[in-house]
């Protein structure tokens, strides 16, 4: 922080800011959290200051990490090593680049780990890889999230090949973490870089960044000595970093303590026993008490624009949830809706594709078809949906899987098979509801399940009826012929034993009444969840692979 002097021995209250170099109000940059008023910049904290910032107040506990070697090279460039971590202790009060406590935030207990830039640029030596394998393994003794706060310049140059070693260390105890089931966060904040950013930083089940923070393997300044590539605007940033699928969100700093809390509650609350629902069921499951449907009508009321979203059912059908962003490869698709959630108290992981009720946000939203990165992010939380041991929803709404040349050339195909293969072995309960169109593959995509409920108007099938009217007839008028064909409709889906029941909808249509769209689609999930929720994961994957397996046989051959 630089500030004027006003005589011998004071300091006014006034100082420059690190981002836009305006004047400030020191004392009111400090009471925000080093955040500037003008600019919004995100200024560096101390590892103490952001311990303060985030812990319940009088809950730290000081974890004393193992001692390690203090110069292993004997490595001596200007000064001799040890002269500069001396001087960096002293002047940070900090035995190293890092501080790790145990605590709780919003009353839910975790281990934390918070790097200090000031203490040589933040760099990853054997001292911070040994106090964040020591912190994962305080984690996982006590079955408690990870959370780490990273800033740092790299790998320590000083302690050579034995700085490197410390990114396998740290990623070696962070994988013991996903083995047991354990929670991983990691805060990235300003900057973030080389050897951390490529092992525990990014390593974690949930990446949230600061807004503007920096993240990456190498600086700028070093890929343009290097390559001399002219890199674009914005490159590495937080908001980059999100567009390209690197990170789960980005969180103002004023936001970050309310979000980890309610991150740990849910994880603190993942193995909490689903409550029985002891209402009335919604779903109809005897398809002699449904009446005949019109399948082109169907299929038009599944398309209506104001029917609700996933976006829609997640405000409306469950208590919170947090969105997750990304593929973590290179895209975050707007077309594939990934967040925690909860339904009546209890986590859930909700997953489904997002289409729009207007034609700005139908071209946003990809008209809710998924690219490959969209069910690559699916993928990546359905795997943490089985690391915590929590249930999956999932909502279908698309007419299908994008089918155009980027996608064809990041794997579309296999992207979705690969998501076929892992939910037929997700050891959670799965349900899916078609809350609109079922279009083929793409749907099929994320409706491997335990229970597949169609929402009354809703619609599945192997092909649009345009389509098959063009195939078959060659003639895309007979697109009513081809639906009443395909057997589309919500009756005929039971019938055939895809659907294991039909959710009502508001008479005229979800359209007509989404609150009451939205409350019978909450009653319904209730209901699901909680009777697969009885099930071992063993009886889970044993009647999943029964119901796919049986898939057209003969009725006998179905019976056996």
């Amino acid at each position: 922080m630089t500030t004027l002097e006003t005589g011998p021995d004071t300091r006014t209250s006034w100082m420059v800011c690190p981002s836009c170099a305006a004047m400030l109000y020191a004392k009111r940059y400090e009471r925000a959290g080093r955040v500037c008023p003008d600019c919004d910049g995100h200024g560096m904290l101390t590892a103490d200051q952001r311990i303060e910032a985030l812990l319940d107040p009088g809950s730290a506990r000081h974890i004393q990490p193992s001692a390690t070697a203090v110069d292993p090279l004997g490595f001596t460039d200007s000064r001799p090593y040890p002269e500069r971590h001396a001087e960096a202790s002293r002047r940070t009060g900090l035995p190293d680049a890092i501080r790790c406590v145990r605590g709780t935030i919003g009353g839910a207990p975790l281990v934390l780990a918070v790097m200090d830039f000031r203490f040589l640029g933040g760099s990853l030596g054997a001292a911070v890889g040994e106090a964040v394998t020591g912190a994962a393994e305080t984690a996982l003794a006590a079955r408690v999230p990870l959370v780490l706060v990273t800033a740092s310049g790299g790998a320590r140059m000083q302690e050579g090949i034995l700085a490197l070693m410390q990114m396998a260390k740290t990623s070696q105890a962070l994988r013991e973490l996903d083995d047991e089931g354990v929670l991983t966060i990691s805060v990235i904040t300003d900057p973030t870089y080389g050897g951390v950013a490529a092992s525990y930083a990014t390593s974690t089940d949930i990446i949230i960044a600061e807004p503007g923070a920096r993240l990456g393997f190498a600086g700028p300044r070093v890929i343009q000595q290097t390559i001399g590539e002219t890199l674009p605007a914005g490159f590495q940033t937080a908001e980059f970093l999100l567009e390209h699928g690197v990170v789960d969100m980005i969180c103002h700093r004023s936001a970050l303590r309310d979000r980890l809390a309610r991150l740990l509650a849910l994880a603190a609350d993942s193995k909490r026993p689903v409550a029985f629902a002891d209402d009335e069921n919604p779903v109809r499951a005897d398809a002699t008490q449904l009446a005949p449907r019109d399948a082109w009508q169907s299929v038009r009321a599944a398309r209506e624009l104001a029917r609700p979203t996933t976006l829609d059912y997640l405000a409306a059908s469950f208590d919170e949830f947090v969105e997750l962003h990304g593929d973590r490869l290179a895209a975050d698709c707007p077309a594939m809706i990934t967040a925690l959630a909860r339904l009546d108290g209890a986590p859930v992981v909700v997953i489904g594709t997002q289409k729009g009720h207007t034609a700005t946000e139908l071209a946003q939203r990809n008209y809710g078809m998924p690219t490959p990165a969209g069910y690559r992010k699916s993928a990546r939380v359905l795997r943490l949906a089985a690391k915590l041991g929590i249930p999956v929803i999932t909502l279908v709404d698309t007419a299908g899987a994008y089918p155009g040349v980027t996608a064809e050339e990041q794997g579309q195909a296999v992207a979705i098979a690969e998501s076929l293969k892992l939910l037929a072995g997700l050891p959670v309960p799965v349900v899916t509801v078609v809350t609109g169109e079922g279009g083929s593959g793409g749907a099929l995509a994320l409706a491997v399940a335990d229970r597949v409920i169609v929402c009354e108007n809703a619609v599945y099938s192997v092909i649009s009826p345009e389509g098959c009217a063009s195939i078959l007839w060659k003639d895309a008028t007979a697109a009513p012929r081809a639906a009443a064909a395909l057997r589309v409709d919500s009756t005929s889906l039971l019938e055939l034993g895809v659907a294991d029941g039909v959710l009502p909808e508001p008479p005229g249509g979800a359209h007509r009444d989404p609150a009451a769209a939205a409350a019978a689609l909450r009653q319904a999930l209730r209901h699901a969840v909680a009777d697969l929720a009885r099930l071992q994961a063993a009886q889970l994957l044993d009647r999943r692979h029964h119901r796919f397996r049986v898939f057209g046989l003969s009725t006998n051959d179905q019976e056996k």
